[in-house]
This record gives structure tokens, C-alpha cells and sequence, in this order.
């Protein structure tokens, strides 16, 4: 089998020593045939170095690196004359905390560029007047350059809790990218990648002929593996997992798909995040790689300074087709953060709106671990999560209760729920499930209701209904109205089957106490 590219950002490292690639070089041909400059926008580990390291090789003619891929002949033609490429990666550049030190770094990286080409450039202090003379230098002596960027916004996420200081990075980064179109009659195609979209008051505010293509249909599949991709490419990895696991193909494929697959940036195409991917079919096991792999600060400072509700509660979001469009990322709603940092992605597609949710069960659970962790700070949230699972399976309803609690009792309430309901409750409970790694289902529809949480073993259905209570007084009155809410909608009928055991039960949160109680 050939070895799978888990982290691999250099294309001529991956084709010359036989990775696995899954070639989507007759996008980037596509691309390169019907414009000059772009911005694409697309969450972390979502492959967005690995293109520009291979339009890098296209450009640059490095045909014998493309043999057998869609892109063989246009790069054979290219080889004849090579384009100059400069490529920047923002990420590259190391602890950037001030504006001078920036322009030391920016300094640092196009020498080393133009000492790769063996070009000599006039000094200067100024990295916009250096980045200016080397493209001016290169289109000179090698013909009109190709500029490629990634991670544009580097420096305005490590900012993002001090928005004094993200706006004062957003103004060095506004002069520096603006060279760019300064120099447009040197330039060949500019290609610009980021985590945040761009706004046109933004750092790109002065380059107006820029082509955001994030959420063009087009290019919908330029980065991330398609179903067909994934089968296609990956048919023996796929095996060595069903043999690893002792699952057959097709299950395993079905959970696959539950677990890793859904992101889509066009609402038509649904994809796989490549990294979650393959590290599942290399392990052989199912996890949360994605946000182990290192959930970055910059979403956690936006989570404890923005407010951002139970993660429940953006779940089928309808939105206006522009939402990301309505603020820098570090003043973004929630709605706009999580879609692009990659907690939400877009679900369906309606005209003028957005249908937003989160796209497989991976990302739900990582989310839900975050709050548990890094914002609601519960100990021990996988134990207690497991322990309630066990306690739930054995319908020891009493324990459950006094786990929940245990978990309730350890919450900053003052600091992260001043807005407690139902709701929250609700979302805390599966919180705890879903940060153990197991599947809760959150109000399941009937045929007269919804019932709010629905477990399901292999001889018992467990029916939860939650209600809230402001004070001790209203604890039996909510418990009253929880129970003939199970009567009057026949929950239990409805998952009396399969010769299965239906409990029911209503849980209700007494706010006053900060407690849950049978």
C-alpha cells in the first residue's frame, strides 16, 4: 500500500517518495485557465498548504512530478518556461507579536526567496518595498511572477482576544497584500489561502479584483476527499481497516460517513476532512483526530469573550447567504466564527439561505469536549460521561442523577450560563455523552412530538424528558407536566417495538439549587 500523507504539506515530497495522493490537479488546471487571482478560504488540516505547494510545481514546470496525473501535459508545456514563484506561509513565519517584527520576518523569508533564484535586490527597510522590488527583480529576469500566500490571517487570529491589536495587524497586513496589485502588470496569478474570509473592508480592501471562490460550486471539491475519492483512492487502506476492526467494508464505509464525513462549503458537495480521514484507515480506530491534533487558542478565546451558546443550539441554523460576509473574524457572530474555523458547515443550500450544521459526528463531539474542558471546565467530563452511559444502559436512573449532578456541581455558572433553561440543561446532559465519545440523539421527531432525548440499547429504549424549574416551589409542577407530556404524546408507544424495554423518565433542573432531580 502506499504510504498515506498524514501531514505531508510538500507536494514534491509526497510524489517523490509514493505517497498516496488524490489527484485534483484538473482543478487547479481549471483554476489557472479562468482567472489570475483568488482567495480561497477553507478550515485548518483541510489541504489548503498542499495546493499551493503543488500550483508551486506547476508553475515552477516540474513536469516529472506530475506523471500520471490530470495535469501532465499542461505542466510538460509549462516546463518550457518556468514561472517565478513566490510563496509565503504566514504560519511559517514564527512569533509575530508586533508590527516590526513582522517586517523584520517578511524581510527574512523574500531573501531567502530571491536567494533561491539567484536574483539581488535592493535593500530596504520596508518589507512592502522589498516584497515590491523582488517581484519587479523577478518578472525582469524570469518573466511575470506567481504569487501564492497561505494563512493570510495568521497573525490577526493569534490577536483575537485583543481586538486593539488585531486591527493594528489587519493595517500591516492591508499594506503589505496591497503591493500585490501595485505590481499587477509583473504578476502572472496570485493564489491566497486563510481560515477567515475576507471582507471588503478588510485586509483585502484595496484589491478589488480578487475572486473569492470559498463557497463557489466550482470549485466546491478543490481541497478535501470526496466520497468517490475516498473509495477510488483508498480501497486498500479501507480494507486494512474492515480487517483491523472486523468490520465488514460496507459498515465500515456507513460509519466512516457518520464519523468524518459532511463538511461542504457549496451545499451540494459533501466531503472528508483528509486528515480525520486517514488517520482513522492508518489506526485503525474511530476518534476525535481533528481536535486532537491541536484545537488552535484563537477558537477558545473566541469562545470565552463571545458568548457563544450550547452548541445544540446552532444545530439546522437557517442563515442569510451572506452571514460571513458581516464582520472581521474577530467581531464575527458565532454563526460566522464556527462556519469558518469548521465547527458548522453548510448543510443545504436555498436561494438566498443557508441551512448550517455540523457536519459529522467527529466535529460534534470535539465541540462538545471543548465546552466541557476549556469553557465549562468539568473534571473528569469523559469518565463521568462514561459512567453515565453505563448507568443509562442499566436504566439505574437514580445514579444517572447523581452524576449529573456531581458534573453540574464543578460549573462556572456565574462566568458561562447567565442565559440557563431547559435547553441548557438538555445540552449539558449530551455534552457529557457526546464528550465520552457516544452517540446521543437530541429530540428525535414522532409522529405527535418530539421527545428531548432518546437512547437506545440493544433490549431497552430510554425516553428522557427534561423540564425547568426557576425554584423548589415549581420542581412538582414541572415534573406533573413532564409526565403527562409522556402520556398525552405517546412516546413510549411510538418505540414500543422489537420486543424492546421502554422507560420513561422526567428530569427536571431545579435553577435555584443548580441541580437536577427525578
Amino acid at each position: 500500500m502506499q504510504k498515506l500523507p498524514i501531514g505531508i504539506q510538500s507536494f514534491k515530497k509526497l510524489r517523490r517518495e509514493n505517497y498516496l495522493y488524490v489527484d485534483k490537479t484538473d482543478r487547479l488546471v481549471s483554476l489557472i485557465s479562468k482567472g489570475e487571482k483568488y482567495f480561497l478560504s477553507r478550515p485548518r488540516r483541510f489541504g489548503k498548504s498542499l495546493t499551493l505547494s503543488t500550483l508551486e510545481a506547476m508553475f515552477a514546470g516540474k513536469a516529472e512530478l506530475f506523471r500520471g496525473l490530470a495535469a501532465e501535459d499542461w505542466v510538460k508545456e509549462q516546463s518550457k518556461d518556468p514561472s517565478p514563484v513566490l510563496r509565503i506561509d504566514m504560519s511559517g513565519l514564527g512569533n509575530i507579536n508586533t508590527p516590526e517584527r513582522f517586517n523584520e520576518a517578511i524581510i527574512d523569508e523574500l531573501k531567502n526567496i530571491a536567494e533561491d533564484y539567484e536574483v539581488e535586490v535592493r535593500e530596504s527597510y520596508s518589507c512592502e518595498s522589498f516584497f515590491k522590488s523582488l517581484i519587479r527583480t523577478l518578472s525582469k529576469v524570469k518573466g511575470p511572477v506567481v504569487v501564492l500566500i497561505d494563512e493570510y490571517d495568521k497573525l490577526i487570529l493569534d490577536s483575537i482576544n485583543d481586538l486593539e491589536k488585531a486591527e493594528e495587524m489587519r493595517k500591516v497586513l492591508r499594506s503589505f497584500y496591497t503591493t500585490i496589485k501595485s505590481c499587477d502588470e509583473y504578476l502572472r496569478f496570485v493564489f491566497i489561502t486563510g481560515i477567515s474570509r475576507f471582507s471588503k473592508m478588510g485586509v483585502f480592501s484595496a484589491m478589488n479584483n480578487l475572486e473569492d471562490i470559498s463557497l463557489d460550486e466550482s470549485y466546491g471539491d478543490i481541497v478535501g476527499y470526496t466520497q468517490l475519492e475516498l473509495e477510488d483512492n483508498f480501497s486498500e487502506w479501507i480494507e486494512f481497516a474492515s480487517l483491523k476492526m472486523n468490520i465488514e467494508r460496507e459498515k465500515l464505509l456507513d460509519r466512516l460517513e457518520d464519523y468524518y464525513d459532511g463538511f461542504s462549503f457549496d451545499g451540494k458537495v459533501k466531503l472528508y476532512n483528509p486528515f480525520s480521514i486517514m488517520q482513522c484507515l492508518k489506526k485503525g480506530e474511530f476518534n476525535n483526530y481533528w481536535y486532537e491534533s491541536g484545537s488552535p487558542s484563537f477558537i477558545v478565546e473566541y469562545m470565552k469573550t463571545h458568548q457563544i451558546k450550547a452548541p445544540d443550539e446552532y444545530r439546522h441554523k437557517v442563515v442569510k447567504n451572506d452571514f460571513v460576509n458581516s464582520a472581521e473574524i474577530e467581531r464575527a457572530d458565532p454563526c460566522s466564527f464556527l462556519f469558518q474555523s469548521g465547527y458548522l458547515t453548510i448543510e443545504k443550500k436555498q436561494e438566498q439561505l443557508f441551512t448550517l450544521d455540523y457536519p459529522n459526528r467527529e466535529v460534534l463531539d470535539s465541540i462538545s469536549s471543548m465546552y466541557l474542558k476549556l469553557i465549562y471546565k468539568v473534571e473528569g467530563y469523559a469518565l463521568l460521561g462514561n459512567q453515565i452511559w453505563k448507568a443509562l444502559r442499566e436504566a439505574k436512573l437514580d445514579e444517572v442523577i447523581s452524576l449529573y449532578n456531581t458534573a453540574l456541581s464543578g460549573i462556572p455558572y456565574d462566568d458561562y450560563s447567565s442565559s440557563r433553561n431547559e435547553f441548557w440543561y438538555r445540552s449539558m446532559f449530551i455534552m457529557l455523552l457526546r464528550g465520552a465519545g457516544i452517540i446521543a440523539y437530541s429530540e428525535p421527531h414522532t409522529s405527535k412530538g418530539r421527545a428531548d432525548i432518546v437512547l437506545q440499547f440493544q433490549d431497552l429504549f430510554l425516553i428522557l424528558e427534561f423540564k425547568f424549574a426557576k425554584s423548589s416551589l415549581e420542581v412538582e409542577k414541572k415534573r406533573a407536566e413532564g409526565l403527562q407530556q409522556l402520556d398525552v404524546r405517546e412516546y413510549a408507544k411510538n418505540y414500543a417495538i422489537e420486543e424492546r424495554t421502554v422507560v420513561t423518565a422526567v428530569i427536571v433542573a431545579d435553577d435555584k439549587k443548580r441541580q437536577v432531580t427525578l
